[in-house]
């Protein structure tokens, strides 16, 4: 499967997740590129993001 196709299956699957699981996919995901990580911040609830942030130190 190529990186691209990939990237698209993590996106629905960040995109279907609630709060916690955006946080886990997000915080285990490996090799995105910082438009690939970018593109699922956009999509993580703003309103959350602390959450994000204390999972990520």
């Amino acid at each position: 499967m190529d990186s691209t196709q990939n990237f698209e299956d993590i996106k629905q699957r960040f995109s279907e997740a609630d709060v916690d699981g955006k946080i886990e996919i997000y915080t285990s995901v490996q090799n995105l590129t910082v438009d690939q990580y970018k593109e699922l911040l956009r999509m993580f609830p703003i309103k959350h993001l602390e959450r994000l942030e204390k999972a990520m130190a």
